[in-house]
Order: C-alpha cells, then sequence, then structure tokens
C-alpha cells in the first residue's frame, strides 16, 4: 500500500475510533449512572469490560510498537554499519589516490551515494512508521468500533 493510502486510511481510522469512543463512553456513563441508581439491577458485566478491555487493546497496540521497534533498531544498526564501511572504503579511496583529482572523485563518487542511501532509507523509515501508526491503531479502534455496535441501543 502506498504511503499516501496508508495515512489515509488511518486517518479514517482515526475518525471512526473518535466516534466510537464517544458514543461508547455515553452509554457507559448511562449504565454506570443506571448502576448507581439501582444498584441490583447494574449492567456488572459491562462494568467489568470497561477496564479488561482497554487492557486488551492496549497491550496489543504496544506489542506492536515494541516490535516494530526493535525492527527499526536492527535495521538503524544495519544502515550504521553499512555507512561506517562505505567511509572507510572511501577514505581508503581517497588515500590511495595518486591526484587530487582522483581523491575528489573517490569523495564525489562516496558523497553521491551516501546522499542517495539516505534519502532512500528517509523513505523506507517513513513508510515504516505510517505503517506502525496503522497498525498500533488497529486493536485500539477493533475494540472502540465493536463496543459501539454491541452498546447501540
Amino acid at each position: 500500500m502506498s504511503p499516501i493510502k496508508q495515512a489515509a486510511r488511518t486517518a479514517r481510522a482515526g475518525q471512526e475510533l473518535l466516534q466510537a469512543s464517544g458514543d461508547v463512553i455515553a452509554r457507559r456513563l448511562e449504565i454506570v449512572a443506571e448502576g448507581f441508581r439501582d444498584p441490583l439491577k447494574a449492567d456488572l458485566l459491562e462494568m467489568s469490560l470497561m477496564g479488561s478491555e482497554k487492557v486488551e487493546a492496549l497491550t496489543a497496540s504496544a506489542t506492536v510498537g515494541l516490535n516494530t521497534a526493535v525492527g527499526m533498531a536492527a535495521t538503524t544498526a544495519a544502515a550504521v554499519a553499512r555507512e561506517t564501511a562505505a567511509a572507510q572504503g572511501a577514505l581508503g579511496a581517497v588515500l590511495k589516490a595518486s591526484t587530487p583529482a582522483e581523491a575528489a572523485l573517490a569523495q564525489g563518487a562516496w558523497v553521491t551515494a551516501a546522499m542517495s542511501r539516505a534519502v532512500s532509507d528517509g523513505w523506507a523509515f517513513g513508510s515504516t512508521m505510517l505503517k506502525l501508526q496503522a497498525d498500533a491503531l488497529a486493536p485500539i479502534h477493533a475494540a472502540a468500533v465493536a463496543n459501539a455496535k454491541r452498546l447501540k441501543r
């Protein structure tokens, strides 16, 4: 999925989450008020879900975030190693150059390649962050939308 489509999809899910959350909060406040009015008829199952569902959804979201962070750390470490090796190779080429022009050419080739890799890595990082945003929002969105449907009068 393109980054633009991913961002648009996540924005729509965020809007749905806000609407569903408002609906769920409003209905659950009514349930709590009804429980205070008549404790013997309180919807204890629904009241118990108010906490456990949040913990489940937030745990799933945090798991996605943690797994993505671990993957991004590994990717970053690989990029650092790659760039260190490229810089060492470029330094070696500059030091082996027999003329200043050869040294400048070696340095210029390294800079051009490094900038290309930086742009590519930047796009990949941005894409990963967009996917992380969507994936981390998904369990919270799913729980809120399901609750809104279930609690709808």
